[in-house]
Order: C-alpha cells, then sequence, then structure tokens
C-alpha cells in the first residue's frame, strides 16, 4: 500500500485529490493544511507527499526543507497551479523529488504517484527539462573528482548510471536483478560520498564530475 499525504490549504482541492488517490487501487490518501503537514508526517510516515507551494500559514518550501529533515523523509512532489520557473528551481535546490500541476490529468497524478513512491523523480511542467539542466552545473558540495571515482565503488558507478536515467528504484532493482533494500543501500551510500541530500541532486553531482562517463566506460 502506497500512503500518500497530501497538503493544501483548501478543502475543496484536498477532498477532490483525495477522492481521485484513493480510487486507484494500492494507494491510501490523508488530507491537511500546511501548519499539520510535518506533524502528520512523522506519526503517519507517508510514502509520498504532494505539497502545495502557497498556503496561508506555511510555505510550502518551508514545509519541504522540514519534511526532508525527517529521519526517514518521504518523496516529496510540489503540487501548485504554478509552472514558474522560480518555484522550478526552488523545488530543485532544496530536495523535492517531483513538480506537479494541479491540472494534471486523474490517471496521469497516480501514474506519478506510484513513481514517487518506486523512488523515480516526476518533474511534469514543459520547462522542467530546461530548468533541471541548469541544475547539473549548480555548485554542490562534494570533495575533488578522483577522490570521488576512488570510493564509489563499480556496482554504485551502475546505481548511479541508472538513477540518472530516471529508473525507479524498482527498475532498479529489476535490471540489476538485486533487491530494492539494496538498492536503497547504494543510493543512501552514494549520497553521502557525494555529498549530495537529494536523488536530483546526486544525479547533479554525477554529471558534474564526470561520473557517469566512468559509469559508461566500465561497462563492459
Amino acid at each position: 500500500m502506497v500512503r500518500v499525504l497530501l497538503v493544501d490549504d483548501e478543502e475543496l482541492v484536498r477532498v477532490a485529490l483525495t477522492a481521485i488517490l484513493d480510487s486507484a487501487a494500492g494507494i491510501e490518501a490523508v488530507a491537511c493544511d500546511g501548519p499539520e503537514a510535518v506533524g502528520l508526517a512523522r506519526s503517519t510516515a507517508p510514502d509520498v507527499v504532494l505539497l502545495d507551494v502557497n498556503m496561508p500559514g506555511a510555505d510550502g518550501f518551508s514545509v519541504l526543507r522540514e519534511l526532508r529533515a525527517l529521519p526517514e523523509p518521504p518523496a516529496v512532489a510540489m503540487l501548485t497551479l504554478l509552472g514558474s520557473d522560480e518555484y522550478l528551481h526552488a523545488a530543485l535546490r532544496f530536495g523535492a523529488c517531483g513538480y506537479l500541476l494541479k491540472d494534471t490529468e486523474p490517471h496521469l497524478l497516480i501514474d506519478c504517484v506510484r513513481i514517487l513512491a518506486g523512488g523515480g523523480v516526476v518533474y511534469v511542467p514543459p520547462q522542467s527539462r530546461a530548468v533541471m539542466g541548469t541544475h547539473v552545473n549548480v555548485p554542490l558540495p562534494a570533495p575533488a573528482a578522483p577522490e570521488l571515482r576512488g570510493r564509489v565503488t563499480g556496482r554504485e558507478y551502475e546505481v548511479l548510471a541508472l538513477l540518472a536515467a530516471g529508473l525507479s528504484n524498482t527498475e532498479m532493482a529489476e535490471r540489476l536483478g538485486v533487491g530494492m533494500t539494496t538498492v536503497k543501500t547504494h543510493i543512501g551510500a552514494l549520497k553521502k560520498k557525494l555529498g549530495a541530500p537529494s536523488r536530483v541532486a546526486l544525479a547533479a553531482v554525477a554529471h558534474r564530475e564526470g561520473l557517469l562517463d566512468t559509469a559508461s566506460a566500465d561497462r563492459p
């Protein structure tokens, strides 16, 4: 069962989107407004949080930072009416796994939730690819490239390449013939070694340091 926490200040939006998500097999949704979000996330441990950006009494990106700081943070996707570059940059900078628009078709929203729950990244607005491209060159904390290459194992290179290609944890596990726990362990190790707080940041560091080139060169 995929547990979803929907955070929005408008009751009509909460009721409508909760009904859409609950109609899908294997998804269970609860909803709250911004000030309740972090407390409810602590008590219910959702797999996915869909988080509005503009809410009275709770800035969406402030809530995002708090959710990312939890001991076992959920996958958080911003859910908003606005597809602005400014908000997309902020979502990437603060570690959101996704950015969805409220006019997303119901079946696509359900698909996106399943991708997020599986460890994938989903950015829907048309300009997302260009905005995400600029984050590949954003300076991120990491040791020098030679040191990085010495610390990342061959299997971790494989996981890194698949993650940067957009595969979910489930897809990576199937491709590599390993369990989900093993994939998560590799991703956790990569985050520590590369100083990357999120999957998006991890892919950005990998591109910047040329680690994906190394992964390709190591393949038979």
